[in-house]
């Protein structure tokens, strides 16, 4: 009988100590997620873009236009763009034809519009090192005879994300070089421009942020007079807020907006906006089928209401 019950005693033993074990290794697992920095934070120009989006997409204020993108079979990628502005009849279009060869991480592209701008743009892409990015960019108009070159660079990779491209000028290069750290959702970021003609600093930028899965916080300083900062909030699955905060030193201008969007079904969602001049903005987007997508928006003065002067606009976009 002794000998069953030592039996026992030790069985519980062993039970105990792997429990225990197992509890040391949950709390490990949750200590090393609860200190996993941030994956990749975004480029310097993508900081408060969520909110952007919200104010910006949706609306084309004044304008009629046509998209439409196409891939054949070859793998080559079509896109067209056309626009006529209502206030002033002038009518923009442009032409992009893209390829990319995947094993290579190479994309070839070509551009043209309406102001006959030739534009030649090839990208490589992870093949000297894993997250860097060169792109050789080149314009040429043959009206005036005018050229352009720029080299851009781009390397990212976990907590960091840098960037600098190289603007070709006869008169001197200029320099853009921005870079965005992130780690646990906070963001910090610099950009900057440097002209070697004038041998200064032509911009100078700084950004914070903080950054979740269905809120974001964006505070700006460009050129230390120009104060600006954006909050987006995806409140529900259907329902996106977004405000906007913009002031310059040395003035009582500041520009204050808010913005939303509400996703009425999987086909159709509807936008406003409204900011403090009065100016209100609405949009309707709906999928007509799959590849057919019809915008309209219209802009009202809420201050001359009965004035006149209010702005619609039509868009049509096609993707097969």
């Amino acid at each position: 009988m002794s000998e069953n019950l030592n039996f026992l005693e030790l069985q519980e033993e062993k039970v105990e100590k792997k429990k225990k074990k197992k509890k040391k290794g949950h709390k490990h697992l949750n200590k090393e997620k609860h200190m996993s920095p941030m994956a990749i934070p975004p480029a310097y120009a993508d900081l408060g873009k969520s909110a952007r989006d919200i104010f910006n997409k949706g609306f084309g204020f004044g304008l009629v236009k046509l998209d439409v993108k196409t891939k054949s079979a070859s793998g080559v990628e079509f896109a067209t763009a056309g626009s006529s502005n209502t206030d002033t009849g002038k009518v923009h279009g442009s032409l992009e034809t893209k390829y990319k060869w995947a094993e290579y991480g190479v994309t070839f592209t070509e551009k043209w519009n309406t102001d006959n701008t030739l534009g030649t743009e090839m990208a490589i892409e992870d093949q000297i090192a894993k997250g860097l990015k060169l792109t050789f960019d080149t314009t040429f108009s043959p009206n005036t005879g005018k050229k352009s070159g720029k080299i851009k660079s781009a390397y990212k990779r976990e907590c960091v994300n840098l960037g600098c491209d190289v603007d070709f000028d006869f008169a001197g290069p200029a320099i853009h070089g921005a870079v965005v750290l992130g780690y646990e959702g906070w963001l910090a970021g610099y950009q900057m421009t440097f002209d070697s003609a004038k041998s200064k600093l032509t911009r100078n930028n700084f950004a914070v942020g903080y950054k979740t899965g269905d809120f974001q916080l964006h505070t700006n300083v460009n050129d230390g007079s120009e104060f600006g900062g954006s909050i987006y909030q995806k409140v529900s699955d259907n329902l996106e807020t977004a405000i906007n905060l913009n002031w310059m030193a040395g003035t009582n201008s500041t520009r204050f907006g808010i913005a939303a969007k509400y996703q009425l079904d999987p086909t159709a969602s509807i936008s406003a906006k409204v900011n403090n001049s009065s100016l209100i903005g609405i949009g309707y987007t709906q999928t007509l089928r799959p590849g057919v997508k019809v915008s309209m928006s219209a802009l009202i003065d809420g201050k001359n209401i009965n004035a006149g002067g209010h702005k619609l606009g039509l868009g049509l976009e096609l993707e097969a």
